[in-house]
């Protein structure tokens, strides 16, 4: 048992942090786009946004000295609340993973977040925004310790004060490279949601920006013509692709995943540390993904689907367990991490009828494209038939692609998007399998496989379209045979 412990006092500045960016649109609004600053309406905003900051600051400071939490009876016990006094009692059997991360500001003060999770949980069922490094080791051991006494059946008395067991030897599986941090960062596709970004908070604001005044006075500089527009455009996204290189840079520099006992241990940052912990039986499968930049050069990215994470933390519900890997190297790293699971196996192919197939599904989305740009934009239109050949070619890499196989307990399943996607799915973690047929598929024998698996708070599903209809049946069998033995 240990007393009720307070976070590191920082917290209160984390709190008020956290207050003033949920509330900045708002205040950017008032500030930026009120009205006359020095009448009386002037004196009114300005007394305003002094209450709202003295409100949240006082808020962070109650916020702080009520929240509390301790270990006890085999449960972690948090109190907390300002106006509300609420109790949380959590299990140790059921937390699923502990996230360990350091932003700048607890990197600055020697002190961690932990995020835990539960199962089921949409979000993270207990936040500990600040605590001291050493503190967390010895609160990270005393849960793994207290999770494994409890399936022995045991209940021992657990102190916080006290100095942590010895840890159990753990092995580093994966570690990235910097060369391979590199290009990971290059052909990650971050600089789209980048710029995606700012084109969405541009449009927030839109009605808001003097647009027409700023062309006004550039006026002249825009008569300088086409050609000084895009190489403006041009330099401006060569900005904002190096800043979303280094930025991915930064995220995973340091990546490693080490294997300790039956748990993985997945790390990464420079400026922001994260450090997750996920039990080996709560993965539920493995998803490797090539995108059309990665795979000439042999590389592939691989993620961890597993039956955890937080709604409210998007990195922890597409945990990435190999940023960046080689592909003839990728199944030495999955036999000293996860050797249920293997990605070497031959691929059974679609049969030659389903070309026609995928054919078709790109050309239906495609023709009815071409046909508008042609009648609408002559002669510049015709240009568009170009999209002709790239949705053939499209198709018939897709129909490559695609395929399943079958070893032992595992199933693979194999399609394409723009990037090739292959699951590996465990028999003792698959929750159902589906079999679709339809008309025009019945008449060539041919059919839709899928597979779903728990991941996050949602499902994953794997799905290969237009297999031979009686693979579905080898499949089902396979999946029934002794029940879904692990």
């Amino acid at each position: 048992m240990s007393e009720p412990k307070r976070l590191h006092p920082i917290a209160m500045l984390l709190n008020v942090i956290k207050a003033i960016k949920d509330m900045l649109v708002p205040i950017i609004i008032v500030v930026v786009f009120g009205g006359d600053k020095d009448g009386l309406a002037g004196t009114i905003q300005l007394a305003i946004l002094g209450s709202i900051c003295l409100f949240v600051i006082v808020t962070a400071i109650i916020e702080w000295f009520r929240f509390t939490y301790r270990i006890e009876d085999g449960e972690l016990r948090i109190e907390s609340g300002v106006f509300v006094r609420k109790k949380r009692y959590i299990r140790f059997e059921r937390i699923h993973s502990i996230d360990v991360s350091e932003g700048i500001i607890q990197r600055l003060c020697g002190l961690v977040k932990i995020s835990i999770e539960t199962a089921g949980g949409a979000q993270a069922e207990a936040v500990l925004s600040a605590i001291r490094k050493e503190e967390a080791e010895r609160l990270n051991e005393r849960l793994s310790e207290a999770k494994r006494n409890k399936m022995l059946g045991e209940q021992p008395e657990i102190d916080l004060v006290a100095e942590p067991a010895i840890k159990q030897g753990s092995s580093v599986t994966f570690r990235l490279q910097f060369p391979e941090l590199f290009l990971m960062a290059a052909t990650s596709g971050a600089v789209g949601v980048v710029l995606s970004g700012v084109a969405a908070f541009v449009s927030q604001f839109d009605e808001m920006i003097p647009f027409e005044r700023f062309v006004g006075e550039y006026e002249d500089v825009l008569a300088l013509g086409t050609f000084l527009l895009t190489v403006f455009a041009f330099v401006a996204v060569l900005i904002v692709y190096m800043l979303a290189t280094i930025g991915m840079m930064l995220k995973y520099a340091r990546f490693t995943v080490e294997k300790k006992e039956d748990e993985l241990i997945i790390s990464r940052g420079l400026l922001e540390k994260r450090q997750l912990t996920i039990p080996l039986k709560k993965v539920q499968g493995i998803r490797i993904i090539e995108n059309v930049v990665r795979q000439p050069l042999g590389y592939a990215t691989v993620y961890l689907e597993y039956a955890g994470g937080s709604e409210a933390d998007k990195d922890s519900l597409k945990v990435m367990l190999f940023p960046l890997v080689k592909k003839k190297h990728l199944q030495k790293y999955l036999e000293q991490c996860l050797p249920n699971y293997v990605a070497d196996v031959e691929v059974k192919p679609l049969p030659a009828r389903a070309l026609p197939r995928y054919m078709f599904r790109r050309a239906i989305f495609f023709i009815p494209v071409i046909i508008v740009f042609i009648y609408f934009f002559r002669p510049w239109g015709y240009v568009s038939l170009v999209l002709l050949p790239i949705s053939i070619g499209w198709a018939f890499l897709q129909y490559k692609a695609a395929g399943w196989n079958i070893t032992n307990h595992q199933l693979l399943m194999r399609s394409r998007g723009l990037s090739k996607q292959t699951i590996l799915f465990h028999k003792s973690k698959i929750q159902s399998i589906e079999s679709k047929t339809s008309w025009a598929q019945q008449r060539k024998q041919l059919s839709s496989i899928s597979a779903l698996i728990k991941s996050g708070i949602a499902f994953r599903e794997g799905e290969v379209r237009d297999v031979e209809a009686k693979d579905f049946d080898a499949v089902q069998t396979w999946f029934l045979k002794n029940g879904r033995t692990k």
